[in-house]
């Protein structure tokens, strides 16, 4: 039996009864308690080795009680504790050895993709919004060169000259760019291309947004999010294919 973490939600995806289930109906049970989660989640879990439901002679999943609650467990340290996924499964196979396991205090999360099988994470400011001066000391760089990243639209500030958490990576991500002689002005391409990319996710949820039940529009920001998910994905698949066919 998994050790659920201190403070967590409580058992909304205890299984019912002992026979194995199909993905739809897990997808079910797990939704009473994480109500944005997708069969396209469940299914990247299972591909990242978290869980390892066995397979009909027809291929089709059958899940098992203990399938779901690691299902769950996952889910839930995710939500709370924003640990990647390479902790959480060590903290798996600690609990599955019967060991005691800490957890972080809950906090924001990371910005993090799942990029080619790994994990890349991208540091976040610990505030929602940080001023000039401390966004300035954070990238290590000029009034000059933030003013031209925001001249080329690559950093934004808000109606009150404050910075997002999203602002705050852009920039440190620009300035390490920077460090290899990539220009604002080269980024250009970059920023045009996640707008296009923005255009089309939006296209997909708008409809879901505008619903009135709550639960379709909490599944709205769910699939935005998956969506940019697999956007970075195939945007890092594809420049890695790239890149090698250009070395042949």
């Amino acid at each position: 039996m998994l050790q659920k973490p201190s403070g967590g939600a409580g058992s909304g995806t205890a299984a019912a009864g002992r026979r194995p289930m199909s993905i739809g109906a897990v997808l079910n049970l797990l939704r009473q308690e994480f109500p944005e989660v997708t069969i396209s989640k469940i299914r990247f879990l299972e591909s990242e080795g978290l869980v390892e439901p066995q397979r009909t002679p027809s291929g089709y999943r059958k899940f098992s009680p203990e399938d779901v609650e690691r299902l769950g467990y996952v889910l839930r340290i995710q939500r709370d504790h924003y640990l990647p996924l390479k902790v959480i499964r060590e903290h798996l196979d600690a609990l599955e050895r019967g060991e005691r396991i800490s957890l972080p205090a809950a906090s924001g999360p990371p910005a993090q993709e799942l990029i080619d099988g790994g994990e890349i994470e991208l540091e976040r400011p610990t505030v929602a919004r940080i001023g000039r001066a401390e966004l300035l000391a954070a990238t290590e760089v000029s009034e000059d060169q933030l003013a031209e990243w925001e001249a080329y639209g690559l950093v934004g500030q808000a109606a009150d000259g404050s910075y997002d958490a999203e602002a705050v990576t852009v920039a440190k991500i620009v300035a390490d760019l920077g460090r290899f002689g990539l220009e604002p002005r080269h980024l250009r391409a970059v920023k045009a291309a996640a707008d296009r990319e923005a255009g089309l996710v939006e296209q997909v949820v708008a409809p879901l947004r505008r619903h009135r039940n709550p639960q379709t529009r909490a599944h709205a920001e769910a699939t935005a999010r998956e969506i940019a998910t697999l956007s970075v994905r195939l945007h890092a698949a594809l420049l890695q294919a790239a890149l090698r066919s250009g070395q042949g």
